[in-house]
């Protein structure tokens, strides 16, 4: 197993980069090997610093790095020797066979959108973000931003792609899916809703409850949240909002707690053929180990496997 680390992407690295592979390293009883794609002058040393053993990685030099606030689609085409470009040449030859990067988020989805393809019968991949439940229990919720607007067969199909990530990566068996809307009511919502509501409802493939409103998010009463990528964003930032005012005030809280993003590493891009984790751009070492973990259980589940297998058929 070979999983791809973007070592020049996040306003901390390499440094943040090589201190969560020595977590991971430290932490992991069978490790994959890890291909570390990044400028060697800056990474080499780290290694070396942070006794990182050399079995257990493989250095790749990229000379270039796309910088936070670059376009996207012309950064790749322009910086073809940068370490998410490389990533993304790798992991579609097979050399890898999941990529990392807490760098520019668009080079990210371009990449692995025009590098990887879709999964035969997806529409449109979706991202996602995990839900601490206050019963201490997780959900998902997507799309979280990708697909600010969207058709009802999108998010019929986010609901399969959410439920089985929700059944293999989280461990929720049968998982209940909710569709965001205004009111628990069938007929209730926007143009957008009420057309989703009836796919979901005649959809074999997922345990459909129906309507959730948004004060049921953060409840335990679904499982998978489905909605479009403009609402799922702001809800997305609106939580990520609930750990830094409990850390401003000093409030302890282990529900509280479960908002800091390091806790979950990075988001999946989901519906495309191969594991695709993108971080965020403060992302430290805790974030760096969470990631690879993720990617790591998303090849030991076979979950891109998995999601072939139900569009195939």
């Amino acid at each position: 197993m070979n999983i791809g680390l973007d070592m020049m992407g996040g306003d901390f690295s390499p440094l943040e980069a090589v201190k969560g592979i020595q977590l991971y390293l430290k932490d992991t009883l069978n490790p994959a090997t890890l291909w570390m794609v990044g400028d060697e002058n800056q990474v080499r040393p780290l290694l070396k610093e942070y006794s990182i053993p050399e079995g257990s990685v493989r250095l790749i030099h990229a000379s270039e790095v796309i910088g936070m606030n670059e376009h996207p689609t012309k950064a790749l085409k322009e910086k073809q020797q940068s370490s998410i470009a490389i990533g993304f040449g790798l992991l579609a030859a097979g050399k890898m066979d999941a990529f990392i990067s807490a760098g520019n988020t668009g080079a990210m989805l371009v990449g692995a959108l025009y590098g990887l393809k879709p999964i035969e019968g997806v529409q449109r991949p979706t991202i996602s973000t995990v839900i601490p439940k206050e019963n201490g229990k997780t959900g998902i919720l997507l799309d979280v931003g990708l697909n600010a607007d969207c058709k009802a067969e999108n998010l019929n199909q986010f609901a399969i792609l959410g439920s089985l990530y929700a059944k293999h990566i989280l461990g929720i068996d049968n998982p209940r899916v909710g569709l965001l809307n205004i009111g628990e009511e069938e007929g209730k919502g926007n143009i957008l809703a009420q057309a989703t509501y009836p796919l979901l409802k005649e959809n074999s493939h997922i345990n459909f409850i129906g309507n959730i409103e948004g004060r049921d998010i953060l409840l335990d009463r679904a499982d998978v949240t489905v909605c479009e990528g403009f609402t799922g964003n702001v809800i997305l930032k609106l939580a990520e909002s609930l750990f830094e005012i409990s850390q401003r005030h000093k409030t302890e809280s282990e529900f509280f707690d479960r908002f800091d993003f390091e806790y979950y590493g990075g988001t999946p891009l989901l519906g495309v053929t191969k594991p695709v984790i993108i971080g965020h751009g403060i992302s430290r070492s805790k974030s760096f180990l969470n990631m690879i973990r993720l990617a790591q259980k998303m090849l030991d589940t076979d979950l891109l496997g998995k999601m072939k297998e139900h569009f195939v058929a």
